[in-house]
């Protein structure tokens, strides 16, 4: 068959194809007893329209995939073909149930080599995402162990086939098409004399899977986050600080942002409120407004609903000085991260010391990790985060050259595409004069991505214009992080070499 001679029709099957179903049948599976009666496939179609999937070339049925709903708990233990066959020979289907069954894909001999088969195990795994069952579930004939049982036991087959030392037309196919080989079953369908009575228990697990909750306990996988590109400026009062906080927080509050994130050291500019000649002193002058930063950005969060990512402030703990940032739920719970690597200017000047603990916070819209500027550039504590799921990576900076913001720039979208997040850069902008070693600021605040289909081009979600006071809105959508992790064109987290090394954290 010509493949410019292809008329194809993806389709749900009806009843009024079952004598060409039953002829395609018949011609397949003539060792094991040919056709389904047609009160079989009836019952399939009315029960369960949308699992009865074929492919028609110019009106002839080509392929097909029969399908039905079961129990995961059920069918992912071992069980035998007849567990599913009810009296009369119809095919149990649980309406109820949170899994798909597949109990046959079938191609026309001379259709074989087009990748019919994938075409309709993609049809199958979408309906299994667009009803929000949990897996899908088959068991496998090994068609050609018969061959191969003198030398190998099922379970030594099954592993060579694997490696591809072996082909077996169904789970060659099963494994290609991202099923895994949960069980051995012994005596599924002891009239399959060429799997001499053996099968494998395959399962494709649906990653997209939400177990059914209230709807206000369900996980948000859309998620707006709102970054705030700051000016910096004279200020003559910590209240006029938070006043343009509370701007922002309100704007993007009523763009119905999930989280605000502001940038490192954006109240810098109060040190201008006291004597610049001892640097020390000054930074610790600023540390005296930490508690009342965290107090009334809290209550932002609690009454614009949203979650706010403070920037970076210093604090002053027992004699030591620390950079910190907070995030304040909109429920009204505060988490505390500190700054892990510190920059050879805040350690001279500033003798600012490096915290000691990191970690990822769950939030209403996903798990959120925090890395202060200089933080982003060790690509160890992105991997601490991808190993407990993060989803978003946010990163106060404080730049005041170029070169310096395209150091975090560039180690923020690594880290986007090494630990499959989201990445969001929010730095601040303008000049200083009368504040020691603030003179001047170079920014432009992003969102990157990891790099694949799902995802914009270059991998970047939105960007800020460089250099002016401005807010910047991303949506990014979870579900992708999901989808990439598993299927992506690359799969960095599955792939990483943990035979060679690993990351321990102490």
């Amino acid at each position: 068959m010509a493949h410019e001679e292809l008329h194809l029709n993806l389709r749900n099957l009806e009843l009024d194809d079952y004598d060409q179903l039953q002829e395609l049948m018949d011609s397949i599976y003539d060792d094991i007893g040919g056709a389904w009666p047609k009160d079989t496939i009836k019952a399939l179609v009315e029960q369960f329209p949308d699992g009865q999937i074929c492919i028609e070339d110019s009106g002839q049925l080509i392929a097909v995939a029969l399908t039905v709903c079961v129990k995961y708990d059920q069918f992912s233990n071992p069980h035998t073909y007849d567990d599913l066959i009810l009296k009369n020979e119809k095919i149990l289907h649980n309406a109820g149930g949170d899994s798909l069954y597949g109990l046959d894909v079938f191609i026309h001999p001379e259709y074989r080599g087009y990748r019919l088969g994938r075409r309709l195990y993609e049809a199958r795994k979408e309906l299994c995402r667009s009803m929000n069952l949990r897996a899908i579930l088959a068991g496998g004939r090994i068609p050609n162990y018969y061959k191969y049982s003198d030398q190998y036991t099922p379970a030594e087959y099954i592993q060579r086939v694997d490696r591809k030392e072996i082909y077996d037309p169904i789970l060659t196919f099963q494994l290609s098409n991202d099923f895994q080989v949960t069980r051995l079953m012994h005596k599924y369908l002891p009239e399959d004399q060429k799997s001499l009575g053996y099968a494998t228990l395959l399962e494709w697990r649906n990653i997209l899977y939400t177990p059914p909750s209230a709807v206000l306990n369900a996980k948000k996988t859309q998620v707006r986050l709102g970054a705030v590109q700051w000016q910096m400026r004279e200020f003559n009062s910590v209240e006029e600080v938070l006043k343009q906080v509370e701007y922002f927080v309100d704007a993007l509050s009523d763009y119905k942002s999930d989280f605000a994130i502001f940038p490192e050291f954006f109240n810098a500019p109060l040190m201008g409120l006291t004597d610049q000649m001892d640097q020390t002193r000054a930074i610790r002058f600023l540390a005296g407004f930490t508690d009342q930063f965290r107090e009334q950005m809290s209550e932002m969060a609690v009454s614009y609903n949203i979650n706010i990512i403070t920037g970076s402030m210093p604090l002053l703990e027992n004699d030591r000085l620390y950079n910190v940032t907070y995030l304040c739920h909109r429920d009204g719970r505060v988490d505390e991260q500190r700054k892990i690597h510190i920059t050879p200017h805040e350690r001279r000047d500033w003798v600012i010391e490096g915290g000691n603990d990191f970690q990822v916070f769950e939030t209403d819209a996903g798990r959120v990790a925090i890395m202060i500027c200089y933080d982003i550039e060790f690509p160890e504590l992105g991997r601490i985060a991808a190993a407990q799921e993060v989803d978003i990576i946010m990163v106060p900076f404080w730049t005041d050259t170029k070169n310096g913001y395209l150091r975090v720039r560039q180690c923020a979208q690594a880290r986007a595409i090494e630990n499959e997040c989201y990445v969001v850069i929010t730095g601040s902008v303008g000049n200083l004069p009368k504040v020691e070693n603030l003179d001047v600021q170079y920014a432009q605040s992003s969102v990157f991505s990891p790099s694949d289909f799902a995802f914009p081009h270059d991998a970047v979600m939105a960007e800020t214009t460089p250099n002016t006071e401005m807010i910047m809105f991303s949506d990014m959508d979870l579900e992708k992080l999901t989808l990439v992790r598993a299927e992506g064109s690359v799969t960095n987290l599955k792939d990483r070499r943990t035979d060679l090394y690993e990351l321990l954290k102490r």
